[in-house]
Order: C-alpha cells, then structure tokens, then sequence
C-alpha cells in the first residue's frame, strides 16, 4: 500500500479535481492526505480554525483521507491586483516558492509519501494560487524524493463542451474563469484517466459539505449547487472520471493501484 499525497490551492479544490480518485485510493487501502496551501479566507483570520478548513475536513472524512494539513497561507484572490497581505500570514501567491516547498517537503517526508497529486504547468484555468501549486509541488517532489507525481487537469476540449452545454442549459458559469486554448491540459499531454463513478456519491457528498462554496457567490457556486442536488447515477455520468499527467513518467501498477490499466486510456 502507497501513502497518496494530495495538494491543493483550496479548500474545495481537493473534490473538484481529485475527489474521486483519493475516494478510490482510500477504498484500496492506500493512506490519503490532503494538503491545502491557503485555507480560503482572504483575510485575517479568527483564533477559531476558518469555516472553509472546518468544511474541508468534513469533506476529507467523506472521502476516506487520513489526515488534512495546511501550509500557512492566505488565499490569494481572483482580482487582476493581488492584494495586500493580511496582517497575520502571507498569500500564497506571493510566497516564497523555495520556502513553500519545503514546508511541504516536510509533510511528504513525515508521511513516507509515494505519490503525489498536484496541478498540471497552467494550474487548471489559470488561478493563481492554482499555478503556484503546480511550481510548489514539483519542487517539494524533488527535495523529498517523491518519485511518482501526477497533474491533475482535465481536457481542455471536453471543458469547451461543457461550457458550451452550461450555455444551453442557462447556467450562470463565467466564462472569463476559463482562458480558451490554453486553460488545462491538451489530451495528447495527458497520461491517465481514473474511472471513479463507483464513488459518485462519496464524491457528491464531499462536495456538498462545502457549504459556504456552494451557498456562496462565487463563480461555480451556481454550478455546485445543480451537482449537489443531482441523482448520484447522474453526477456519476458528469463527474465519474478524473484526468492526470505523469509528470515523471515512473509510475508503475505495483506501486498505485488506482492508476492500474488507466495509462493512456483517453
């Protein structure tokens, strides 16, 4: 059995892209941590553990994870002019990367880690909290010898589908949230797809634990809230596959059974 390491931007994050995948590595036996760099808020922060971490761990526990750690910065925000500090932590954005690598180097190397799960070179659409996790974990990878890293993404055609679908369906989903042609990843760049519909619900309910997301104003969160309120069979058919890049090009079945038979399988 692996130790499967998941990092992320976000709280909500960890379900949207691999939620599914840490689900069926928990089911098989592996050890899932989530990671998170920022703990949502963009401001100071009380004593008391900020809602959205409160959320994450409900929604880790859905998802079967072990362990939920933060690395100590403030979300960065979605405005073209990153924002100042707040007075009590560092935005991630602005962090060293150096320094934000090796806070999570540390957790890698505590946990033993196999794996690590982390965002492919454009960070999804482009956020950019979502980029500088991409550079944070290559580097983390490297200082604690985490041999197997996969980027997470999705196929940037089948995204230009779906919003075009949204369209139709009259969601509100904002388009300026996806840059077209160069948001996500290329299918020919991609290695692996993981069948996850078996865990639809787990990956539902997870989703829906985040409820100051799906309640909020944010850009998904009319589009959270049409999957939270789906049949499972349904949210399992939309949401039933998640895609990674092989970063280093060493995985093997053995190691990860997850990724078993799933190697360029588009």
């Amino acid at each position: 059995m692996a130790t499967v390491v998941a990092f992320h931007a976000h709280p909500d994050d960890e379900v949207l892209m691999t939620g599914g995948t840490l689900a069926r590595a928990a089911a098989e036996g592996h050890r899932v941590v989530i990671v998170v760099a920022t703990d949502g808020a963009t401001d100071a922060v009380e004593p008391d553990e900020p809602p959205r971490m409160r959320e994450l761990r409900a929604s880790a526990a859905v998802l079967g994870a072990a362990r939920v750690a933060h690395l100590g910065y403030a979300d960065s925000g979605n405005g073209k002019v990153l924002s100042a500090d707040p007075p009590d932590r560092m935005r991630f954005a602005r962090a060293d990367p150096q320094e934000a690598a090796e806070r999570l180097a540390a957790i890698l190397r505590e946990e033993r880690a196999q794996v690590l799960l982390s965002y492919d070179a454009n960070g999804g659409y482009g956020h950019r909290d979502h980029v500088r996790v991409h550079e944070v974990g290559k580097r983390a990878a490297i200082l604690a010898g985490v041999e197997q890293v996969f980027e997470a993404t999705i196929p940037r055609d089948l995204v230009a589908r779906v919003l075009k679908f949204a369209d139709w369906l009259r969601l509100p989903v904002r388009h300026d949230a996806v840059a077209p042609g160069t948001a996500y990843s290329a299918r020919s760049v991609i290695t692996h797809r993981v069948n996850v519909a078996k865990f639809a619900r787990q990956k539902q309910a997870a989703l829906a634990a985040h409820q100051s997301q799906v309640n909020g104003t944010g850009r998904l969160a009319p589009v959270m809230r049409v999957l939270i309120r789906l049949p499972a069979p349904l949210f399992g058919v939309l949401l039933g596959r998640e895609w990674f890049i092989d970063s280093t090009g060493t995985a093997s079945s053995d190691v990860v059974g997850i990724f078993d038979g799933a190697r360029k399988a588009m």
